[in-house]
């Protein structure tokens, strides 16, 4: 696997679930996280975003490939900020773009279409530079991702002070 940034010093799970592959991280005796409580991270001022932990932590876990496991963080996240709020919103298409990438790896093509088609209306209502991605161009390889990339290829999510997204095996 390539060198990608890390944002946080957390350990990852032990394994990343994959739906009918491996244990439910919650629900399974076996599971990374059985037992342990769920995420509640703080929200944040969007423009503040270096300063939340929770939120470099999934976009960590997003860009490793545990997607599931950022699921769950961006999920918690859209629930603490609010579902209708801009900040929602944009979780909203986080969880999506994780959750396209689960389907895909799970080879249910029209699920990752339906997924990412989704993604893309609740992006191109984000502002252009938020929480560090730039959630134009993060359109626009999802898009490529979509339609014509390669078996293996995923979105690597580059946070910068100016917004940031490049498209990575």
């Amino acid at each position: 696997m390539a060198q990608w940034p890390r944002y946080t010093d957390r350990p990852f799970p032990a394994y990343r679930f994959l739906p009918g592959r491996t244990p439910h991280p919650r629900r399974h005796p076996e599971g990374h996280s059985f037992e342990l409580p769920e995420a509640q991270p703080r929200p944040v001022d969007p423009q503040q975003w270096t300063t939340s932990e929770d939120y470099l932590y999934g976009i960590d876990l997003y860009n490793w490939t545990y997607w599931w496991e950022a699921h769950e963080v961006f999920e918690a996240f859209w629930h603490a900020y609010g579902r209708s709020t801009p900040a929602g919103n944009f979780f909203q298409a986080l969880i999506q773009c994780a959750a396209a990438n689960i389907k895909r790896e799970l080879g249910h093509e029209q699920a990752t279409r339906n997924l990412v088609l989704r993604a893309l209306t609740r992006l191109r209502d984000c502002p252009v530079q938020y929480m560090g991605l730039d959630t134009e161009s993060l359109a626009e390889q999802f898009v490529h991702w979509l339609n014509k990339s390669e078996p293996n290829v995923h979105i690597l999510f580059t946070l910068s002070k100016e917004g940031g997204t490049t498209r990575s095996r």
